[in-house]
Parts: C-alpha cells; sequence; structure tokens
C-alpha cells in the first residue's frame, strides 16, 4: 500500500496522529505522513515527532524530522532523537507529529509563484520552463523560446528582454490579484491528464498529479507537479523579478514569491532611504544626486591626474640630477606615490639613454617595493629573479624594467644593498 500521503489530501494540515510502519538504517517510515519529501525542486518539509502520551510542551520529549525522501511508494523520514537521550522510537508506537508550517507555507508561497510566472511566460513568450531551482536567497526558471505564445494578441520573440520581463511579471501578479483557485487534479493514466491544457509535455504515465492555476478553461498555468501549493493563487502575495540574463541558449529569470519578495523589497527600500537620507536628498531625487556626484568625482581625478603629472615631472628632473652622480645605481624613493605612480615614472626611462647604463630603483614608500629600470644594459628582470627571494621577496619583469615586492621596508633595504653592491 505504501505510506498514506497527507500532504496530498489536504496540504493545510499541520499536525497528525500516527504510528510507526518500519526502522530500518535508512529512517523512520510512518503509516501516514504530512511530511512533503524532495521532489520537484522543492525542499522537503521539517518538524517533529512526540511520543504519544508525552508532554508536547517539553522539548525534551521532541525528535527532530531533519531530512525527508521518497522510497518508493514509501516516505522515509531522517529523524533525531532528543539532546542527550538515546533513540527510545519503535516500531508500533503511537506519535504525534507536527511540521515546520512557517518553512511549508514559504515552500508552498514560492512554488506557486513558480508556477504562476513560468505559466504565463509561456502564454506571452512560448517560452517552457527548462529548469528551476528554489535557492535561498533568490529562485530561478530558465526559459527556452521554443513554442508559439498561446496569448493570440502575441509574437513569439528572440529574446527576452527586461521590458519583456516586467510586462509578464505584471500579468503574474495580476493572477495573485484575481485570487485564482489552484487546484491538483490527479490521474491513473496519461491520455486523461493529456486532455488538461498543459503547457508541458508529460514525463510518466501514471500516478500524475496537475496543478492548474484558475479553471482548465481559462488557467493562468497548467502542468505536472508534486510539490505543495496555496489552495488559492492571492496567498502568494507577491512575484518580484531580480533580473534577466542569457544562460546555455535561454533565458535565466531570476525571482522571489510571497514572503521573500517582500522582504527583499524592504531590505532595498531601507538602503535606498538610508542612502537618500545620507545625501540629503529624496529617493525620487537620489538618482540625480548620484550622477552629479560621479561628474564632480570625474572632475576631482582628472586634476588629481593633472597634479601627479606635474610631480612627476619635477621628481624626473631631481633624479636626472643624481643620474649624473657616480656609481651604477641610484635609488630614488617615492614618499607618498604607490608602485602604479613609480611605474609611470619609470616609463620615461624604460631603454632610454637616459639611465647611461645605470640601473634605477624607484621606491615607493607606501608598498615597500621597488620599480627597477635601465637601458636594457642591466637586465632588471634577472636581478628581480636572481636576487629579490633572498629577503622574502617576489615580482618579475624584463631587461629594461621589474617589479620587486618586499613585506618590510628593512627587507627592502637589504635588496637595494645587494643590488649596488653587485653592480659596483
Amino acid at each position: 500500500m505504501g505510506t498514506t500521503k497527507l500532504y496530498q489530501q489536504d496540504v493545510y494540515i499541520k499536525e497528525w496522529d500516527t504510528e510507526i510502519e518500519e526502522i530500518n538504517e535508512k529512517g523512520v517510515y510512518l503509516c501516514s505522513t504530512a511530511f512533503f519529501p524532495e521532489g520537484g525542486g522543492q525542499s522537503c518539509d521539517i518538524g517533529i515527532i512526540i511520543p504519544a502520551g508525552s508532554d508536547a510542551s517539553d522539548e525534551a520529549n521532541e525528535y527532530r524530522v531533519r531530512d525527508v525522501q521518497e522510497d518508493g511508494a514509501n516516505v522515509v523520514h531522517t529523524v533525531a532523537a532528543p539532546d542527550g537521550a538515546a533513540f527510545a522510537l519503535k516500531v508500533g508506537d503511537k506519535v504525534h507529529c507536527r511540521l515546520d508550517w512557517d518553512r511549508r507555507f514559504d515552500n508552498m508561497q514560492r512554488h506557486c509563484g513558480e508556477h504562476i510566472l513560468s505559466g504565463i511566460f509561456y502564454q506571452e513568450c512560448g517560452g517552457v520552463n527548462r529548469g528551476f531551482h528554489m535557492g535561498a536567497d533568490y529562485m530561478t526558471i530558465d526559459i527556452s523560446l521554443e513554442d508559439q505564445p498561446t496569448n493570440p494578441g502575441m509574437s513569439k520573440p528572440e529574446e527576452i528582454t527586461w521590458d519583456m520581463a516586467k510586462h509578464v511579471e505584471l500579468l503574474a501578479n495580476r493572477v495573485i490579484w484575481q485570487n485564482m483557485p489552484v487546484t491538483v487534479f490527479r490521474f491513473d493514466k496519461r491520455e486523461d491528464a493529456e486532455k488538461m491544457p498543459l503547457r508541458k509535455k508529460l514525463a510518466f504515465d501514471e500516478d500524475i498529479s496537475i496543478v492548474c492555476v484558475g479553471s482548465p478553461e481559462n488557467a493562468a498555468d497548467c502542468v505536472a507537479c508534486c510539490g505543495t501549493h496555496p489552495a488559492t493563487a492571492g496567498q502568494v502575495g507577491l512575484i518580484k523579478l531580480f533580473k534577466v540574463e542569457k544562460y546555455k541558449g535561454m533565458f535565466r529569470v531570476y525571482f522571489e514569491s510571497g514572503a521573500r519578495a517582500l522582504a527583499d523589497y524592504d531590505m532595498k527600500h531601507d538602503m535606498l532611504t538610508d542612502l537618500s537620507n545620507s545625501y540629503s536628498c529624496s529617493i525620487e531625487d537620489f538618482p540625480d544626486k548620484i550622477r552629479g556626484q560621479e561628474d564632480k568625482l570625474a572632475e576631482v581625478k582628472n586634476q588629481l591626474f593633472q597634479i601627479k603629472k606635474a610631480f612627476l615631472e619635477i621628481e624626473c628632473s631631481k633624479l636626472n640630477e643624481m643620474l649624473e652622480g657616480e656609481g651604477k645605481t641610484v635609488v630614488y624613493p617615492l614618499e607618498n606615490l604607490s608602485m602604479d605612480d613609480a611605474f609611470n615614472m619609470a616609463k620615461a626611462y624604460m631603454g632610454s639613454d637616459a639611465c647611461k647604463g645605470k640601473l634605477i630603483l624607484l621606491y615607493s614608500v607606501p608598498d615597500t617595493s621597488y620599480i627597477l629600470v635601465s637601458d636594457g644594459e642591466i637586465n632588471c628582470g634577472f636581478l628581480v629573479k636572481e636576487y629579490a627571494n633572498f629577503y622574502g621577496g617576489k615580482g618579475g619583469g624584463n631587461n629594461v624594467s621589474a617589479r620587486a615586492i618586499f613585506t618590510t621596508a628593512e627587507d627592502a633595504s637589504l635588496f637595494a644593498d645587494l643590488l649596488a653592491k653587485h653592480l659596483q
């Protein structure tokens, strides 16, 4: 006979009494269960089992249902004993069960929201749902533009644009606002189920459950599904799309439904309110405020670029004077400039006669790193490769320039001293 599946009879059953039929290495088998097993893209129910006669208000008596899976015609439950207690359930025990209703209703809202959205994509775009995922932070459906839209006023699109997706979102929410009925029809034969206005071909021949949003004569969606769904579309509450992207020749739609969609709206609204308040403007004026700040920032960046350019020209003049001195190695510290700034300064000397057979070490004090530059007579890349690792340094380069990066100023100084001695 198999397990009596109460979730197929009434998705609103939250508590029930039953008996343990079997316990084996797979888990616990109940004579009847309202715990939905994982399947159809939906996670399983969880909850508790309490031995009959125990104090239901005492957590010490609660066996936790951690996982639920199908096992042929049966449903098997992974059950954990109360903290600190031995597992004492046995075959024939009468038990009281209670599922985690918040989790169940969350799954019902999300799964039904996916049905509605997929149905409208099919009607408006001819888009077939080829993949469905209920993640922790959002859901996705992968829409393949294969069929002609069932809405006679629509033509088959070549892609799903954001404007098109927003149109589908609006129609999906109208289904919710109309509070259309959500009905599960069960069939023993494939030919009987195929009389329904299905948006997707059946994949099996018997024990078929068809979920219909609206009436079969005017369905917002109609498809085979084994999951749990609310009795009316209005209980979904809200469907909100996040984005659409191309994916393996299809279009992946990111969205949320129900309480999670509202929570996402609340989070983003609070974030936007805080940001607009920090700029002393309304939410409506915030985009213009940001664009104004970006224009000012671009102006400041340009001014900084010009200032740095002039500063580096001055530094080059000082360096040129030092190059007139004795010795093959010239260490030039840059107290407030980064490695990138040092590299920009080094460009004027790479492979240039200005080096006059000497090695320049432009030292970025903030980054404890060098840019080595020469006219090519002294191989900068070779020096870094051979000697930087003596002091925990790393880097590389070519004949006329190289980088040498150190963790401490002391290591950097020792590296420069070694090169000066090597090139004497």
